[in-house]
């Protein structure tokens, strides 16, 4: 059985992780997800993507630990040592989430309960993350068995919530609920009853939306804090005229000047 269902509707497709009794992501899981977003990614139906967890409660609650404690009295064994100048390969993981990232399509993150660890960093790779109301925790503890995040967790929560946040959480192991999530810009939103309900309203209005215009925006943002201001100003003109002489954007302008559409919708 996969530890990754996925389900259709249109052009949204709902990615649920699926591993009880406990909600870890491990190996196995990773595996499944691999083929998954490549599957998905290649399929031009597909316009916008969904993970969310399919156990009540948790999305994904961490990373096995027993895995990582394997690894660990493994590499120990044969006298693994690490430096900064012998940088540790990328592994699936990880290029998974970057090419979440680079995506040309929108991702979300429908947060039905605990994110902890691997589990919150994979929320972070997306692009919208909505959290459902309830007794839950974000974040990444990892400080408090002796680990840090290390699947980008030290690098995108500064960029979500900024130096001085992401050192007191890192540094502590604090995690949040998913009303502090929000308020401190760790997710979009918190809400009340079903996230997945949310989160649909949300893809399918990125659905509807042309998917060059959508591809083009997601990649000048995502690229924008590691572009020198005068290469992204210059990417944004050039791909503003890409749009401008596409399909798509020939025929809304010319509805929105016929007065048939509204700029705000």
């Amino acid at each position: 059985m996969s530890l990754i269902e996925i389900e259709r509707l249109d052009a949204v497709a709902i990615v649920r992780f699926n591993n009880p009794p406990n909600g870890y992501m491990n190996a196995a899981m990773v595996g499944d997800l691999d083929a998954a977003v490549d599957g998905l990614l290649a399929d031009d139906t597909v316009r916008v993507l969904v993970f969310t967890g399919a156990l009540k409660g948790v999305f994904i609650e961490h990373y096995d630990v027993s895995e990582l404690l394997m690894l660990s009295a493994k590499l120990r064994a044969k006298g693994a040592a690490f430096s900064l100048d012998r940088p540790s390969p990328e592994g699936t993981y990880h290029k998974i989430l970057s090419r979440l990232e680079s995506a040309p399509k929108p991702v979300i993150a429908a947060i039905n309960g605990t994110a902890m660890g691997g589990g919150f960093e994979f929320c972070m790779a997306c692009d919208i993350r909505l959290a459902e109301r309830g007794p839950y925790w974000l974040g990444q503890p990892e400080i408090n068995i002796g680990i840090l995040a290390g699947a980008g967790g030290t690098q995108r929560l500064v960029r979500l919530v900024g130096e001085t946040r992401a050192l007191e959480l890192s540094l502590t192991g604090r995690t949040v609920s998913p009303d502090e999530a929000a308020s401190i810009g760790m997710v979009h939103a918190a809400v009340d009853g079903a996230v997945l309900d949310h989160a649909m309203t949300m893809a399918k209005r990125l659905a509807a939306q042309p998917p060059r215009a959508v591809a083009h925006i997601k990649r000048l943002i995502r690229s924008a804090t590691e572009t020198p201001l005068s290469q992204g100003l210059a990417n944004e003109r050039t791909l503003f005229m890409d749009l401008a002489v596409s399909d798509d954007g020939h025929r809304l302008m010319g509805e929105f000047v016929a007065g048939k559409r509204s700029i705000r919708d």
